[in-house]
């Protein structure tokens, strides 16, 4: 399930020291991501888990929520506790 999650909260956790994480393939990243965002493609992302911090917040991306979602569960089911899945990428295109 994909909260509702807006671009103040995008931004003061980014502030706050959250890792904002795209995890759409390496030719979607460059073709636009948001601002800030690490690209950690889906496909190798148990290979990179090792550069995520499980003390600061992890917010998810993909182009509709639906891999930052299995994403976002396989990380709870490392033991991360703040894991955010903040959804599709047009909605936060503005931010």
């Amino acid at each position: 399930m994909i909260k509702n999650y807006n671009c103040g909260f995008i931004k003061q956790m980014v502030k706050q020291g959250g890792q904002l994480i795209d995890v759409r393939t390496p030719m979607e990243f460059s073709q636009g991501a948001l601002a800030g965002a690490v690209n950690m493609p889906i496909e190798k992302f148990q290979q990179l888990t090792g550069d995520i911090n499980n003390d600061k917040p992890v917010l998810l991306y993909c182009r509709t929520g639906a891999r930052s979602g299995a994403v976002k569960n396989y990380l709870e089911q490392l033991g991360f506790r703040q894991v955010h899945n903040i959804g599709g990428i047009q909605q936060y295109m503005g931010c």
